[in-house]
């Protein structure tokens, strides 16, 4: 079998799971290690780094990455990277940290689950990563809010994750980088399209999807179920629709679902780039970029999160951006289409927004099939009655 898969961002894929010795020694520390209680964001990111999502990052960001990272989007090593993954705590909480030693990381629970060696503690400017990361400082963006609301420092050095727990929710959709990348091998593919999403699959994600699958071997369906923003639809009933997908609508020897446990910033185009370099992680060659990827409001333009990736070269980013217009059905060809291939006017054209549907859910409503097809339709109605 061809063993020529793309390479991991950084050229090798991170493991910071514990070893069976190394996790004797923490556990036998436990109670004389300093404590620092995670957030559920910041614990997906623990774990993101473990398996190697977050590949190079070995740890939570040191200053000068942080900096590259919020300023120029790069490492300060070069390497293209958009998002800062830190781990942020109060004055009061850092101050008996010594730089140097372990600190114990329990989950919100209260669940000893990681160590940190602490090798920085830097404070930083919120209104600077705000303006730069998420392109506004209003902090009725939900990416800007968790930025306010969290620790005035920033906790940096390299983590172990104790334990590679199965998901509470979704274990046998639970597939990490270097899993992904062995099924990938054995199914021999060689180029493979990676699709994100927060929100239940619909008509149109499904029109741009097969597009992608007609150019490459398979498909990876990797929607995200981590921290997203309350008035998101829950993670197990978008699931349950990718699922009805996959039943259906999809060739089931093409495609691999699987999920991705990290938590969303809402920070647009750089969210973008963000996911692309995970699933590049996660051995995608490819990877769709829709309209407004990763979008919230009015805070960014129909397609930044396209025009981002034009900031990179081909050769540093390592995967290759499919770009698609916004699709639509068009009443006139009847089918699903964008304005590249349809003839239609605009008033032929149906298209309703993911708030647009959730309004429709939350009133007992049922999405039209020009929007969503029948049985997902009806497990969404369904699964939002209920709530």
């Amino acid at each position: 079998m061809s063993t020529d898969l793309i390479p991991p961002h950084g050229g090798e894929l991170i493991n910071r799971l514990a070893t069976a010795e190394e996790k004797k020694d923490f556990l036998a520390k436990a109670d004389s290690l300093p404590k620092v209680k995670l957030d559920k964001r910041a614990t997906s990111d623990l774990v993101m780094i473990a398996i190697g999502g977050f590949s190079p990052i070995r740890g939570f960001m040191g200053k000068d990455d942080y900096i590259g990272v919020v300023e120029k989007m790069r490492l300060a090593n070069g390497l293209p990277w958009s998002v800062p993954v830190t781990l942020s705590v109060t004055e009061e909480e850092a101050e008996p940290l010594t730089v140097g030693s372990l600190v114990r990381l329990d989950n919100p629970d209260g669940k000893f689950i990681g160590v940190l060696e602490l090798t920085e503690k830097y404070t930083y400017d919120k209104k600077h990563e705000a303006i730069n990361v998420y392109r506004t400082e209003e902090d009725a963006h939900p990416g800007v809010k968790v930025v306010y609301e969290q620790g005035a420092v920033n906790l940096a050095g390299p983590v172990w994750l104790l334990d590679r727990e199965d998901h509470p929710q979704f274990p046998k959709y639970q597939i990490d980088p270097a899993a992904s990348r062995a099924l990938f091998q054995e199914r021999g593919w060689k180029t493979v399209v990676g699709f994100q999403t927060r929100n239940p699959i619909h008509r149109a994600h499904e029109y741009i999807i097969k597009c992608a699958l007609e150019i490459v071997d398979g498909l990876f369906l990797h929607p995200l179920v981590g921290a997203t923003k309350s008035d998101d639809i829950p993670a197990d009933v978008r699931m349950r629709c990718y699922e009805i997908m996959m039943e259906n609508y999809f060739p089931q020897d093409r495609v691999i679902l699987a999920i991705n446990p990290s938590a969303m910033r809402y920070a647009g185009p750089r969210e973008a780039i963000f996911h692309a370099l995970i699933r590049k992680n996660y051995g995608c060659t490819h990877f769709i970029v829709g309209r407004d990827h990763a979008g919230v409001g009015d805070y960014y333009g129909t397609y930044d999160a396209q025009e981002i990736f034009g900031e990179f070269t081909a050769e540093e980013m390592g995967i290759t951006p499919l770009k698609f217009e916004h699709a639509f059905y068009c009443t006139r060809t009847e089918q699903m289409a964008t304005a590249k291939t349809s003839p239609a006017d605009k008033d032929e054209r149906i298209h309703l927004s993911g708030t647009k549907v959730r309004a429709m859910l939350r009133e007992g409503k049922t999405p039209p099939p020009q929007f969503s097809r029948p049985k997902v339709a009806e497990e969404l109605a369904r699964a939002m009655k209920a709530v």
